[in-house]
């Protein structure tokens, strides 16, 4: 029997999906429906009400859980459903509910029947272990119903109207389908670095049936794991046409900005939109530095307008998109853990596409050098750029290149615009400052050093024992149970 043939674009979109698989170390779902979810007020009244409509449990993990009415609103509607005899399950993180919600904040729900974990606080014979997060945002009830985002559970997402304090931008989506399978999963391998044991979940549906039909990628990247990392720089290396990044703390590694920069120079529409005044001043200053190669190689930066801009987001070429919470820094692609999903569909593609262009609209760009505006020029928020031939051979290519290039530059008149200034003063400034008063205080109070490295010290020794006891009592214990008959 002869062997089955292939074309050259059906081997071609086996070989991509298959890159893409095992990059992301997540297969391709289908069978999906994807809702998409803008702003903390459409997230927590979805939240609240698919909780609320739980007939056998709740499973909500976040990095930030406060106690305020946000944080109380959910609370108790878990307090209700765990007292219906829903089972609940909760995870927060350590570092993130610091100073956000305490012990006793927990105290009702696990009265209740509620069960609580907090994701890695510091414990002795881990000297360094806490500095990995559980950064994840996720819902699932009974098995249907599936959330993840970037949003906290904060009224800080809300804003304060009282103050004229506009809500964060921020992203998420609601899924019914397969994929809700595995956002269970990943909240299960959370609760397993808890080191608890999650008992069965009650009634669990055997198999979940599918709701759309819309293919994706569930990412549940954990320290060291890099999935969303070689994704992000699978998607920089494979866009066509357009690629429009969102992201609240963007700190450009060397591999990702070459890999940007190597798609901009190719033609592809990159741009990058980040917070103009961010929560996190230190990284937004790092994400300043990055800017001037960025604008070089063609790739438009925009800064939001509004109080924060939280969202984590990509869109490529009409056809693929992501959501979720990883941010596009070292922290969240080698040492937290991250929920993530890439959506093959260009419906929803098309939507966030929309979305960005909206945000966009509240948004100045970042330039190199000012464009005086030509009279009866009509001002945009964004205009498109035209798409680039394939790359060729020769100088009619070059040409191409050439032209799109001079392209890109005419066509990026917005109403704000903002010439980028010096971004690298500020912080050596900032860092010889700060290393001329250490190395005052060093030679005038020497003890206000010493002490400090001493007590790290200790903490570093105190835990290597405790490690070096433990690995001891594994190994006498193992000894005992081969000796035993």
């Amino acid at each position: 029997m002869p062997a089955a043939s292939h074309s050259p674009a059906s081997s071609s979109r086996l070989l991509a999906e298959q890159a893409l698989s095992r990059a992301a170390g997540a297969p391709l779902l289908g069978g999906n429906a994807v809702e998409l979810l803008i702003d903390a007020a459409a997230h927590y009244e979805a939240w609240l009400a698919a909780i609320r409509s739980a007939r056998h449990y709740v499973l909500l993990e976040n990095y930030i859980i406060r106690d305020d009415a946000v944080g109380l609103a959910f609370r108790d509607a878990l307090i209700e459903r765990a007292r219906a005899g829903v089972f609940v399950a909760v995870i927060c993180d350590w570092m993130g509910c610091l100073g956000q919600s305490s012990r006793r904040f927990w105290t009702p729900l696990r009265e209740a029947g509620g069960q609580v974990r907090v994701f890695n606080p510091p414990q002795l014979g881990q000297s360094l272990g806490w500095i990995s997060r559980d950064h994840r945002k996720l819902l699932v009830v009974d098995g249907v119903q599936g959330f993840l985002s970037g949003v906290c559970i904060s009224a800080k997402w809300l804003g304060d109207a009282a103050r004229g304090v506009a809500p964060w931008r921020d992203t998420g989506v609601a899924l019914r389908g397969p994929a809700v399978r595995e956002l269970e999963a990943a909240f299960v391998q959370s609760w397993a670095g808890t080191q608890a044991e999650l008992p069965p979940l009650p009634e669990a549906p055997p198999q979940v049936e599918p709701a759309g039909e819309v293919s994706l990628r569930v990412i549940a990247t954990q320290p060291s794991t890099a999935g969303m990392y070689r994704l992000d720089q699978l998607i920089a290396a494979m866009a066509h046409e357009t690629l429009w990044l969102t992201d609240a703390y963007f700190v450009g590694v060397a591999p990702y900005t070459q890999a940007l920069a190597a798609a901009a120079r190719d033609g592809v529409d990159v741009r990058l939109l980040v917070p103009g005044s961010s929560d996190i001043p230190l990284v937004a200053g790092m994400s300043r530095a990055g800017y001037r190669p960025l604008l070089k190689a063609g790739i438009r930066v925009f800064e939001w307008n509004g109080s924060m801009l939280h969202a984590k987001t990509a869109v490529a070429d009409g056809r693929w998109a992501r959501v979720g919470s990883s941010n596009l820094n070292l922290a969240s692609w080698l040492n937290n853990h991250e929920i993530d999903i890439a959506v093959e569909d260009a419906g929803f593609a098309a939507q966030l596409a929309a979305q960005y262009e909206r945000d966009l609209e509240n948004a100045t760009e970042i330039v190199l050098t000012p464009r005086p505006r030509r009279r009866g020029e009509r001002v945009r928020s964004s205009q498109p750029i035209p798409r680039r031939p394939h790359r060729g051979s020769g100088s009619t290519s070059r040409t191409a290149v050439g032209a799109l290039r001079i392209a890109n530059s005419v066509g990026a008149a917005l109403t704000n615009r903002r010439v980028l200034g010096d971004t690298q003063s500020g912080p050596l400034t900032l860092g010889a400052v700060g290393l001329s008063a250490l190395a005052l205080v060093a030679i005038l109070w020497p003890r206000w050093i010493a002490w400090p490295i001493g007590m790290v010290a200790l903490w570093f020794a105190l835990n290597l024992a405790v490690r070096w006891w433990r690995l001891r009592r594994e190994a006498r214990v193992s000894s005992q149970r081969n000796d035993s008959p």
